[in-house]
């Protein structure tokens, strides 16, 4: 599970061009962000998203309690949600939804996380690109999740790392 920011202001990325030409950018002065919820399972690709104003406590609430809902969670299944030491994450009035149990990675280590993957894919796929407001770049965000959605074996080549997807194997039984 991840946070990633989308905003209005563009990301830049390379270009090429003729030798001596130096490329036109088109530039946003706009601060509007969108914040995109994620939790992927490596092991199938299967993916839930959530785009959401801020990353705060609140917003956090609303989606675990809907990953849950969407999941199925209960009280005699457990779900392991693997993240961050996100400042959000750390809320002592954060309530887990029952099925839920949180899996925190160690500090300092996003290269853990798979799907920090799926969010420096999305970056590179709206780079470049200038949004005329968050209802476009929502737009733009969503034809990539349904890209996804359609084929999630794209999801699980992102995130399947083979020792991840090993550990999911062994931990699978201790979160009963």
């Amino acid at each position: 599970m991840d946070e990633g920011r989308f905003g209005l202001k563009v990301w830049f990325r390379r270009r090429w061009c003729p030798k001596g030409v130096r490329p036109v950018w088109e530039v946003q002065d706009r601060y509007e962000w969108r914040w995109l919820y994620a939790a992927i399972e490596p092991t199938t690709g299967q993916s839930y998203f959530l785009l959401l104003p801020r990353v705060d406590r609140h917003c956090l609430q609303v989606f675990l309690e809907h990953f849950a809902a969407a999941q199925g969670a209960t009280s005699r299944t457990t779900l392991g949600l693997v993240w961050d030491g996100s400042g959000s994450h750390r809320s002592t009035k954060l309530v887990w939804p029952a099925g839920l149990k949180p899996l925190p990675l160690p500090p300092y280590s996003p290269e853990l996380n798979p799907a920090e993957q799926v969010m420096r894919v999305l970056r590179e796929r709206l780079a470049n690109r200038i949004f005329a407001d968050l209802a476009e770049l929502d737009e733009a965000i969503e034809a990539v999740l349904h890209e996804w959605w359609a084929d999630p074996t794209q999801l699980q080549r992102l995130t399947g790392y083979d020792w991840w997807c090993d550990g999911v194997t062994h931990m699978t039984p201790s979160l009963s």
